[in-house]
């Protein structure tokens, strides 16, 4: 998994790219958990690019529900955009759809 992420438009913008498994999930977390302190110091908004992203088991997932106990208390809001046809599916079926605003694209989430 490769992470970037930027100012952009009053917010954090997270790009992950690759697989976010049980090999990358910890990185991920990680990141994300950093990212949404990034977030709390600039903007209270975090925008996680999901286009790159290929497959997220269920331990991105879990580090999806840390990062988001960490946002919550910190007053951060947490975007998901643009995922693709898998992440979206695997979004929907665990629900995360409810739990997170996801987006179709990150112009979208930056206006949302």
């Amino acid at each position: 998994m490769i992470w970037s992420e930027e100012a952009r438009d009053g917010a954090i913008v997270a790009a992950p790219k690759g697989r976010i498994d049980e090999s990358t999930a910890q990185d991920f977390g990680t990141s994300l958990e950093g990212a949404v302190g990034h977030a709390a110091d600039a903007s209270a908004r975090l925008v996680v690019d999901c286009a790159g992203i290929d497959y997220m088991s269920s331990r991105g997932l879990r580090a999806l529900t840390l990062a988001k106990r960490k946002a919550d208390g910190a007053g951060v809001r947490i975007l998901l955009a643009a995922p693709n046809g898998v992440v979206r599916e695997i979004l929907a079926i665990s629900r995360y759809d409810k739990l997170f605003g996801v987006t179709e694209t990150v112009d979208a989430a930056l206006t949302d």
